[in-house]
């Protein structure tokens, strides 16, 4: 064992009892370069944060240029930082009429927090509603609205009250009355599985969240700038919410989150009292550097777009995977679930295709559902690599 390693398992409190363990000296575009001198295909891209791949140039250039005019000066909101506003500004333009104005965050989990607590604040109710399934986070209040009871459970009492209902359920959602502050929801799953709703539920949705003067919140941390295909996923709805909670690929490989959303809403939160919440290094100027350039990569390049072209090449190839094992492919643009037949079964082929060198990653709430969620730029010809990948591990597994 290593010394790094021994360091690693003694020192830093550890998020499982078998974590993964890569030793990661270097990255860059779609490969992490191990210390034992093996590279890894990344098709998880740090849970969906590195949009543009690893080391992108253009990313680079702006945290360089950024740290050398400053780095953290004041508690966010204060001062005025150029780089916050250009971010927020260009944030503005592209998201729906009536979504521009920002309050940025350090995370997806902070930003689902703020935005609750400006819907219970805007309505003066209290109730929160989520769905089966769902992540949203694992601060407190965030892990109340998670759709598996089993992550809840031990750290119970959670903020609440917080009704759960089936996902795309449109029956259910007469449960929304005049008690709800708020109502959350991934336009995607992730987490639960990489489950598409049909246009029908979202639509029906927005529909009885106005009805009943609820704050209607689509969480975008995962299918937000370009994963789904879409630049945010609630373009494939045609469904305005309320608020937008952003992360991951927002910050362009830096930490940080952001809410979005029409400013009535947000205004809540600088009055009675000021300051009604605030953060230290939310919207730090490194990261909004980061995140504005990578931003513009992704529109300029227009790659919403080849993440729809090249998400339904992958998911057909998929689907020729040996029938014994996957019982379902599904996903929209890269973002991707193959389901298999057991959580074993997932279980024995992540771990069987990380070990010949491509990285993916399970789903929390779906233990039969693998994920995929590679660069949005990642090369035809990697992927073919990690098809070919996939196949021998998936032979592997089944003997």
């Amino acid at each position: 064992m290593s010394s790094l390693r021994e360091s690693f398992l003694r020192c830093l409190a550890q998020t499982s009892e078998a974590p993964i363990g890569l030793e990661i000296e270097g990255a860059r575009g779609s490969w992490l370069y191990a210390r034992d001198g093996r590279r890894y295909l990344d098709l998880i891209a740090g849970i969906g944060v590195n949009a543009l791949g690893h080391g992108h140039p253009a990313v680079a250039a702006a945290i360089g240029e950024q740290a050398g005019r400053h780095l953290h000066v004041m508690v966010y909101g204060e001062y005025i930082i150029e780089a916050q506003v250009r971010l927020a500004e260009r944030l503005g333009a592209l998201l729906p009429p009536g979504l521009g104005r920002v309050y940025f965050t350090n995370s997806g989990a902070e930003a689902v927090e703020g935005a609750l607590k400006a819907a219970r604040k805007r309505t003066g109710r209290t109730g929160f509603v989520a769905f089966d399934g769902a992540y949203h986070g694992d601060t407190m209040a965030a892990l109340a609205l998670c759709g598996n009871p089993a992550f809840r459970a031990p750290f119970g009492p959670l903020v609440g009250p917080v009704t759960h209902l089936p996902y795309d359920d449109v029956g259910a959602l007469v449960a929304i009355d005049e008690r709800v502050a708020a109502v959350i929801v991934e336009p995607v799953q992730a987490e639960g599985g990489v489950r598409v709703p049909s246009p029908g539920f979202m639509r029906a949705l927005r529909e009885r969240a106005a009805q009943a003067g609820a704050i209607l919140i689509f969480d975008e941390v995962l299918t937000g700038l370009g994963r789904t295909g879409k630049l945010f996923a609630l373009e494939h709805w045609n469904v305005v919410p309320d608020l937008v909670v952003l992360a991951k690929a927002l910050g362009g490989g830096m930490p940080l989150g952001a809410i979005c959303g029409r400013e009535e809403i947000l205004e809540t939160l600088a009055r009675d009292p000021p300051l009604g919440h605030i953060t230290t290094f939310g919207g730090h100027p490194v990261s909004c550097a980061a995140g504005l350039a990578a931003l513009e990569m992704i529109v300029g390049e227009r790659l919403p777009e080849r993440a729809a072209k090249v998400g339904e090449r992958l998911r057909k190839r998929l689907a020729t995977l040996d029938a014994r094992a996957v019982r379902a492919v599904r996903g929209l643009g890269l973002l991707v679930g193959i389901e298999f037949a057991s959580a074993e079964l997932a279980r024995r082929f992540s771990a069987e295709t990380i070990d010949r060198g491509v990285v993916l990653n399970w789903t929390l709430n779906a233990d039969r559902v693998v994920r995929l969620a590679p660069p949005l730029t990642i090369a035809e010809q990697e992927l073919e690599f990690a098809l070919s990948v996939m196949n021998d591990a998936l032979r592997a597994v089944l003997g």
